[in-house]
């Protein structure tokens, strides 16, 4: 009787940007600049300054997908080969990521890592 499930929401055609690794091991040290690209060599996570708004930091490996994906956050989604072969344009060109926002998501946002921040806020009271 379809796909409406708890355990079985479909989506068709979703676009993968990138699949990433964890940029953190398990000591909590950072091994993996995930955010990185080809134009965009600075060395940062995938999760933007204060973490996601209402999920929180990325610590394990990661899918970025176009558009959204249903259900509440943290919920387990399954995806799948597609069944009929994608001959679009806009599904078969290759993406290139040149820049991926790590700004912090609560207010207005202008600093992509840490260290910037601290470089341009200086040195502050305790």
């Amino acid at each position: 009787r379809g796909q409406k499930g708890y355990f079985h929401r479909t989506e068709m055609n979703k676009k993968v940007y990138r699949i990433g690794k964890a940029a953190r091991d398990a000591d909590h040290k950072f091994v993996n600049a995930n955010a990185m690209t080809e134009a965009d060599l600075t060395k940062k996570a995938i999760t933007p300054l204060g973490g996601f708004p209402h999920y929180g930091n990325v610590d394990e490996d990661f899918i970025m997908l176009k558009g959204g994906v249903v259900g509440t956050k943290k919920r387990v989604i399954v995806l799948r080969k597609t069944l009929v072969p994608q001959t679009s344009r806009t599904a078969t060109e290759e993406i290139q990521l040149k820049f991926i926002d790590t700004a912090s998501k609560f207010g207005h946002g202008r600093f992509q890592t840490r260290k910037e921040k601290e470089t341009f806020f200086g040195r502050r009271k305790k």
